[in-house]
Order: structure tokens, then C-alpha cells, then sequence
């Protein structure tokens, strides 16, 4: 196998749903404040990310200890759905009410997943992931936190 064929390894592992991706899409979703049926329901939304990527291999570079593989990936714009729902929230306060007239804060989640499900918004970011050779085999170091962002589709671009 060779560099390039361990990235794309990774990456069709989040859109095979591999079983790794999963425990760490289940860390995800539990690291929310979510009730049973708003994790089902971000479990969905994340699946459809993974599943939707695409990816494009840019560029290789090698020196002695590393390879790092450009890779132009697309996924949902999930950063703008969550940002888009913060400023609704922000102008719409009173729409989260419960009867009683108190922030509901299940409302808001609710409402900030059904915008997450239905975007169909993409954005193409560019990432770098570095290779290692480990027991002969290529294999991809864990990518950064930025990277991950990306392929996650919840990276403030804004802060570029």
C-alpha cells in the first residue's frame, strides 16, 4: 500500500461507516446534552456527512519520517447550519419558549437539528494529512483538530 492508498483508506472508512469512525461518531453525539431521539437524530445527520464526503488527492510530499497527502475534500457546510440557528435564536428568543414562558433549550436543539438535516449547502476545504510507516505498513497519523473540523463540515471558516 502506498501513501496515497492509506488516505484513501481513511476517508472511505468514514464513508463506508466503518466501525471505528462509528465509536468515534458515538463519542460525538455523547458528548452532546441531547435526549434519546435528538441523538438518533445527530447520529443521522453526522452518518450523512460521512457518507456524502468527497475527496479529490491533491498533492504528495515526502520526507524522511513523513508523507503528507493535499486532499481537497467536500462536505456539508454543517458550521453555517449551526451558525445560521444561533443568530435565528438570538432574534427569535421568544419562539423557544415552553408554556410557562421559560427558555426551552430542547426547542432550540430540535430546531438547530432539523437545520443540520436539511442543509444541502457544501463547502470544499483543504486538508493535509500526514502518513507514517508503521510496521511496514502506510498508515494515516490522527489528524489535527482543524482537520477534523473540516471533515466534520463544523470549521469556523470565518477565522481565516
Amino acid at each position: 500500500m502506498t501513501q496515497r492508498g492509506a488516505v484513501e483508506r481513511y476517508l472511505k472508512k468514514y464513508k463506508t461507516l466503518d466501525s471505528e469512525v462509528l465509536v468515534d461518531l458515538e463519542n460525538i453525539v455523547q458528548s452532546e446534552n441531547l435526549n434519546k431521539e435528538q441523538e438518533k437524530k445527530y447520529r443521522d445527520i453526522l452518518k450523512k456527512q460521512y457518507k456524502d464526503l468527497t475527496y479529490d488527492i491533491l498533492e504528495e510530499e515526502y520526507d524522511d519520517e513523513f508523507s503528507y497527502v493535499k486532499v481537497k475534500i467536500t462536505v456539508y457546510d454543517y458550521y453555517k447550519a449551526n451558525y445560521d440557528s444561533a443568530l435565528y435564536l438570538e432574534n427569535n428568543r421568544s419562539e423557544f419558549y415552553d408554556d410557562d414562558g421559560n427558555y426551552d433549550v430542547n426547542k432550540y436543539i430540535d430546531f438547530r437539528l432539523n437545520n443540520l438535516s436539511n442543509t444541502t449547502n457544501r463547502i470544499d476545504y483543504t486538508i493535509v494529512l500526514t502518513v507514517a510507516k508503521e510496521n511496514n505498513n502506510y498508515v494515516v497519523v490522527e489528524p489535527s483538530e482543524s482537520d477534523l473540523k473540516k471533515i466534520h463540515g463544523i470549521y469556523n471558516y470565518e477565522l481565516e
